[in-house]
């Protein structure tokens, strides 16, 4: 009889070690929870000035850069900046080699599909760009004409909608706007057509060698954007960039870039 209760209370020492081990692994669980992030690494094109691009001393500096500098900063997270394929970026992003875009990105809807964006923080068109010597004075008269463009921009998108893109003798792509200006000063194209931010950016520098026609493919909006399923920091960039533009950051980053304030 003494044997049997040694070995039932054995057998239910057994069980409630057991059970009370059972009981620890939900906790043991719920505890890990995810780290909040403490880096954000944005994307860019770094031969887009004035947003982003590569100074004399090969630091990257630039408009956009300031503005995200100031978000990270509000947002208390590192930032890192990293040189993308522009014509790649939505591949980058969701790929999640980086976590934003920030660099002059057009907001258009077929983007929407695949980024998630903030609201519109600035106004841009997408101007044409000819030597100062040229004869050419209306969007028309690009007829017959060989016109540069970026590759992967919104301005092939904006070119390709509309009807006198069919009367070009050449749409010819670049892997960004500089090289296509070299040639237009080079005599191999008659016209680029680009980002105003940067066309503007490029003809006040060299006035006598570049004129800017009045006609133009059109108005954009630019915006940050995300990996769609990425709603927190998203939700978080946009909250920042709210408060840079109600307490004038935003405006004082502008005139500093742009001489005036031209956040939208």
């Amino acid at each position: 009889m003494k044997k049997l209760s040694s070995l039932l209370m054995l057998s239910l020492t057994a069980g409630a070690l057991l059970g009370g081990c059972g009981k620890t692994e939900p906790a043991a669980q719920s505890a890990a929870a995810p780290a909040a992030p403490t880096k954000i690494v944005i994307g860019l094109d770094d031969n887009f000035p004035p947003m982003g691009f590569r100074n004399e001393k090969n630091e990257l500096v630039g408009f956009d850069i300031d503005l995200a500098k100031e978000a990270a900063k509000r947002l208390g997270i590192e930032v890192e900046f990293k040189p993308i394929d522009w014509s790649a970026k939505e591949a980058e992003l969701n790929g999640k080699r980086v976590d934003a875009l920030w660099n002059g990105l057009t907001i258009t809807e077929e983007r929407r599909k695949n980024i998630g964006f903030t609201s519109a923080y600035m106004e841009n068109h997408q101007i044409i760009v000819v030597p100062a010597t040229s004869a050419i004075k209306t969007k028309a008269e690009l007829a017959g004409k060989v016109i540069g463009i970026q590759d992967g921009s919104s301005a092939v998108d904006a070119v390709q909608k509309d009807p006198v893109a069919a009367s070009f003798k050449e749409l010819k792509q670049f892997g960004d706007n500089v090289t296509a200006l070299m040639d237009l000063t080079t005599g191999r194209l008659d016209a680029v057509v680009l980002d105003e931010v940067v066309g503007r950016y490029y003809t006040a520098k060299k006035p006598n060698d570049y004129a800017v026609l009045d006609d133009h493919f059109g108005t954009e909006e630019y915006g940050v954007g995300t990996r769609k399923d990425d709603t927190a920091l998203l939700a978080k960039l946009q909250k920042a960039m709210d408060e840079m533009k109600a307490d004038g950051s935003a405006a004082r980053i502008s005139t500093e870039w742009f001489g005036k304030n031209i956040i939208k």
